[in-house]
């Protein structure tokens, strides 16, 4: 028998949804075993890390001939510094688009037709059809919506708003040819001049030195009155304060998936900011997640088995500021 020629470290949420890989042996690890180090005692070529990283992200140092390491989250800057030198890490292209996309579109569903006071009138046992105090009534289908970040969340989340009857636009770091969804692709450099006209900025782009704070006073003070923030990218895209600001003047409103800082303290005055609504960054939280996950991970490992390296390399350890 030809001994695999691959051998993978792979978490025991995920083996489930992993079909076999001709050429490569699969050694399953419990991601809460602190004791046993991924690989069975074997030397470990790719390193798959879990839906919640766990322990092991910031111990791969520790497994023995480590080549690459496949994330199952899209987001990687919280794993750059734990990245062992030589090592090439990929990140979790496409297997998060539904479920964030999905979760971006229930945020804007949820505060454009007042579901949050609709909650706490349930729960005080109160028949109330009013708006809350001084706002609208409002709604997604008619509405302009500026998605930032055109990639794979981007266009997952165009599509949904296309179907909600909603004017897209796509923006990205440079402009190009539209697709099947949008008329143009365009570049952040007209920011300025579109932001006064939509009615709900939605924030996909990962965070990377050039998109840290990019959603800063300057951006949110373009936006009309009553506009909603819909942050489903990393908390440290947008200026938390800038943005705290603007909603607790009654200007602006919010609607977040992800915080900076996070996870949010307790007593965090964005917590009580009116017009803000957070949930705790579970847009990726979905089972939809886990089968998707599966197959990427099985195109991965049979990549690294007929090239010696993984697709969607994004950082590779020692090589990254």
């Amino acid at each position: 028998m030809v001994a695999p020629v691959v051998v993978a470290a792979v978490p025991s949420d995920l083996a489930p949804f992993l079909d076999p890989v001709t050429g490569v042996d699969v050694e399953v690890y419990d991601p809460q075993d602190r004791e046993h180090v991924p690989g069975g005692g074997r030397d470990v070529h790719v390193l798959a890390l879990p839906m919640v990283a766990g322990p092991w992200l910031r111990r791969m140092d520790e497994v023995p001939g480590l080549q690459g390491v496949v994330l199952a989250s899209a987001g990687y800057e919280h794993a750059l510094p734990h990245l062992p030198a030589g090592v090439e890490m990929a990140n979790a292209v496409g297997v998060h688009d539904t479920a964030t996309a999905e979760m971006a579109l229930t945020l804007m569903l949820a505060a454009q037709r007042h579901l949050p006071k609709h909650v706490l009138s349930q729960a005080a046992a109160t028949w109330d059809r009013s708006a809350p105090e001084g706002q609208p009534w409002r709604s997604l289908a008619d509405s302009t919506v500026l998605v930032l970040g055109y990639g794979g969340i981007g266009r997952a989340l165009a599509r949904r708003l296309v179907a909600a009857e909603c004017e897209v636009l796509a923006v990205a770091s440079a402009d190009r040819a539209g697709d099947d969804l949008v008329d143009r692709v365009h570049g952040s450099d007209r920011l300025p001049e579109l932001l006064p006209r939509v009615d709900v900025l939605a924030v996909c782009v990962p965070l990377t030195g050039a998109t840290t704070g990019l959603v800063d006073a300057q951006v949110l003070a373009a936006l009309p009155d009553d506009a909603l923030v819909v942050n489903v990218a990393r908390g440290g895209v947008v200026d938390t304060e800038a943005l705290m600001a603007e909603c607790a003047a009654g200007r602006l409103r919010a609607a977040l998936d992800v915080t900076e800082p996070e996870p949010l303290p307790d007593g965090h005055p964005l917590w009580s900011t009116p017009g803000v609504l957070v949930v705790p960054h579970v847009g990726g939280a979905s089972p939809a997640s886990f089968p998707r996950m599966g197959s990427y991970l099985h195109r991965q490992l049979t990549a690294y088995r007929d090239r010696g390296r993984l697709e969607h390399v994004v950082a590779t350890g020692g090589a990254h500021g």
